[in-house]
């Protein structure tokens, strides 16, 4: 889940809304200089999907009783992570191998950024993750026909994705990442102009501007108990959120 705090209360964003969002991106990505994913509509579908071990747990999500509203998905345990990411590629088997290589490709990424402040015993869970993951992509690979280099620009394509749509969710000022291009990676600047209009620079897609979008769920500030909080959830009405990305110059 994703809360957006605003003047009217908090916008639950759940995290299959936003990875939405990034299947978005990634079928309008690509241009003379960024390169469109191989296997495109594939590679897109499991961008849009990349969140799918989440979608059980949005629907009743936990209760974080210091400011009363759900946990986001930085407030999850160790335990919550590995039971959301280890079996969400195995969800996107029946649809596309390449959708759940990204799955996967984007989960071990995770748990690699986890397990940096991890104590010993975290570590070895998300090690463990990592590995079976890591054995997962290689099976994966050999069926695809696809190279390590292949997977690896795979990857850094998701995680442009991720974190575009993150900012964009989170309303963010500014953000910078990075993207693989025909000649190495380069550093992408998102900035807000104006409401939700953005520019991204340097411009990584084929269209000249990009409009993309999600739903969200208008909740109050707080709520003294967990059952009130899913009454509420479950009752608020889907708002959709638009955005809107052009390069600086237009």
């Amino acid at each position: 889940m994703i809360l957006r705090r605003e003047e009217r209360g908090v916008l639950a964003i759940g995290q299959l809304s936003h990875s939405w969002i990034s299947g978005q991106l990634a079928r309008a990505w690509g241009n003379e200089r960024f390169l469109r994913p191989e296997a495109a509509e594939e590679i897109s579908l499991g961008a849009e999907q990349h969140d799918v071990g989440w979608a059980s747990f949005d629907l009743d999500p936990a209760f974080n009783p210091r400011d009363g509203l759900p946990r986001t998905f930085l407030e999850t345990s160790i335990e919550e992570h590995l039971a959301i990411w280890s079996d969400a590629p195995d969800r996107l088997m029946s649809a596309s191998s390449h959708a759940a290589l990204v799955a996967s490709l984007h989960g071990s990424a995770l748990s690699e950024l986890r397990g940096r402040g991890a104590d010993d015993a975290e570590a070895r869970l998300l090690d463990a993750h990592i590995a079976a993951e890591r054995d997962r992509q290689s099976r994966l690979r050999r069926q695809l026909g696809l190279t390590e280099e292949q997977t690896e620009v795979m990857q850094r394509q998701m995680w442009a994705w991720d974190g575009i749509s993150l900012a964009l969710c989170n309303g963010w000022e500014e953000l910078e990442t990075s993207a693989p291009t025909d000649r190495g990676s380069v550093a992408l600047v998102l900035r807000r102009r104006t409401g939700e209009e953005f520019a991204l620079d340097p411009w990584p897609f084929s269209p000249p501007a990009v409009e993309v979008f999600c739903e969200a769920r208008r909740l109050a500030d707080s709520y003294e108990t967990k059952e009130q909080m899913q009454e509420a959830l479950e009752a608020a009405p889907p708002i959709r959120l638009s955005f809107r990305l052009a390069p600086s110059s237009r």
